[in-house]
């Protein structure tokens, strides 16, 4: 018999197709679905780092660099999108992160590392380029260390650029560190020391109410170290960048 000319064939080998069609959309669709989902997790989305204005600016950093400060809660603000909960961006929440003022502490430290080292007389432009890797050998340690410390906790992941740009609020402290040893000279290491100490104590609440919050579960008898043991860690990395820098 002609299978050609037989209906049931045909309405079988047209079920088989249509089954193995739709499995293989299913399977294709969850492991697209999974590879987006965990992409977001890590990454996120870039733009909604820069979303900021003056007045987001402004109390970030009177909260970085004056956290004990801050009368307010720690917590981010969260808002349903998509039939699931959302943060809301810098300029809606002063507890979001954001890499608009990392950047630009980063870039302002390498100005005044430059100035610096122009006023001993060290400046050359390869000076200038160690500066910049240095810095981002300490930016990398310091995001690192936040990664290390939540994955010892037994929990999930953070955003990735979260950690980045938590991370990256290091530099603000080191500009007014440097800035201090440029104007008033010795008096520096009295400035260092307490910008470590507001460094610590931002870094301390920012684990404690955002960073975590984000993870599903942890070990909880570990959890009062890890946030002194990472607040302790900002004391020789801030003196290890100021050294380095030859500022």
């Amino acid at each position: 018999m002609n299978p050609k000319s037989n209906p049931f064939s045909s309405a079988g080998s047209g079920l088989i197709r249509g089954g193995l069609s739709a499995y293989g959309e299913k399977i294709f669709g969850s492991g697209s679905e999974y590879v987006q989902s965990n992409i977001s997790k890590c990454f996120s989305d870039p733009q909604y780092y820069f979303q900021v204005n003056d007045h987001y600016v402004r109390n970030k950093l009177k909260i970085v660099l004056l956290p004990f400060l801050n009368r307010g809660h720690w917590t981010r603000i969260t808002e349903p999108v998509g039939g699931r909960l959302s943060y809301e961006p810098p300029i809606n929440d002063i507890n979001a992160p954001d890499l608009y003022i990392p950047c630009m502490s980063f870039a302002t430290y390498l100005v005044l590392a430059g100035i610096s080292l122009g006023l001993s007389g060290k400046f050359t432009p390869e000076a200038l380029n160690w500066k910049f890797v240095t810095g981002m050998m300490g930016w990398f340690s310091e995001v690192m260390l936040l990664k290390v410390s939540i994955l010892s906790l037994g929990g999930g992941e953070a955003p990735l650029l979260d950690m980045v740009a938590y991370a990256g609020y290091t530099f603000t402290g080191m500009c007014v560190a440097v800035l201090g040893k440029i104007t008033l000279g010795y008096t520096y290491y009295l400035i260092i020391l307490w910008t470590c100490l507001c460094m610590g104590i931002f870094f301390i609440k920012t684990m404690n109410r955002t960073l975590l919050s984000e993870v599903r579960s942890y070990d909880s008898s570990k959890h009062h170290y890890l946030l002194l043991c990472t607040a302790l860690t900002q004391f020789p990395l801030m003196f290890c960048l100021s050294n380095i820098s030859g500022t």
